[in-house]
């Protein structure tokens, strides 16, 4: 079935507005999208902070008439409309549609991120199987691409890794599947964690060898390895705890920076870690180091 697409070009100020006059006058849904590629990074807590130039777009059954919606518009918000604009959008499988843009993704020498519908392109290799849907980490994003090379790099055998803020468990299943005995994961959202459960019984990893904490449940215990992909915030707030959990002489990476924000966390960690080069792909970094 079709659907009649309204698009407006509206201010932070004017969302709640047009929102609610949309829903009135029968949209089925509404959603907000950046105009203008403009970022935003770590909102405040409990905040929903708009983009300065917001397009908002709802979907109306496909009778309706784009010119009684928007002068139904115009009665309800006692206005003249910002910028708008009506066309007729063909329906399709949209969740088949996102699966057929994810392909398996190569990473370092040895491994793969492969989709779990999908076949390896290389069966030999060092393969994780991956069922993006629950919670962050795909491969897709720099921070986490950066933190898959890393590891691919590293000899993990017999070290033992804990991964702060584990998302979909891919950064730990690839560390598992790369060699090391064993992974903990942590993660404030339940939900990551039953991702993370998952995705690891997809890999056949033993639930023993990746056990995932929220984390006041976390054993204290420290760990050869340490990755933290999470927001450069937290990981300057966190330095203490994060520090705290590598051993000494172990390795840790972290990602989820800015470039501009590197100098910040890079200053967090100096002390404790002989710290590497930052490494960087598309304005986001990765820093590493071995704890002193």
């Amino acid at each position: 079935m079709p659907w009649l697409q309204v698009r407006l070009a509206i201010t932070p100020d004017q969302a709640e507005t047009y929102e609610d006059a949309l829903l009135e006058v029968g949209a089925v849904s509404v959603t907000f999208m950046d105009a203008e590629d403009q970022p935003i990074f770590e909102p405040e807590l409990g905040t929903t902070p708009l983009w300065s130039n917001t397009h908002l777009l709802a979907l109306f059954e496909a009778d309706a008439e784009p010119e009684n919606v928007f002068a139904h518009l115009k009665l309800l918000t006692g206005a003249e409309l910002p910028e708008h604009h009506a066309e007729v959008i063909a329906d399709q499988d949209w969740e088949r549609s996102w699966m057929d843009g994810f392909q398996p993704m190569r990473f370092g020498q040895r491994l793969w991120i492969v989709p779990s519908w999908h076949e390896a392109p290389e069966p030999d290799a060092v393969n994780l199987l991956l069922d993006p849907g629950l919670a962050f980490g795909t491969g897709t994003h720099p921070t986490t691409a950066l933190c898959l090379e890393w590891l691919d790099g590293q000899a993990l055998e017999n070290n033992s890794v804990i991964d702060f803020g584990c998302g979909s468990g891919i950064l730990a299943i690839a560390a598992l599947l790369l060699g090391a005995p064993k992974a903990l994961g942590t993660d404030i959202d339940p939900q990551a964690l039953e991702a993370s459960r998952d995705n690891a019984n997809r890999n056949n990893i033993a639930p023993e060898r990746f056990p995932v904490y929220l984390p006041q449940d976390m054993p204290s215990e420290q760990a050869d390895v340490v990755v933290a992909n999470i927001l450069a915030g937290p990981l300057v707030a966190l330095a203490p705890q994060i520090t705290s959990l590598v051993k000494s002489g172990g390795r840790l990476a972290l990602s989820g920076i800015l470039s501009e924000q590197a100098q910040e966390v890079r200053a967090a960690y100096a002390d404790a870690f002989a710290l590497d080069p930052t490494a960087e792909k598309d304005g986001w970094v990765r820093i590493s180091g071995v704890r002193r």
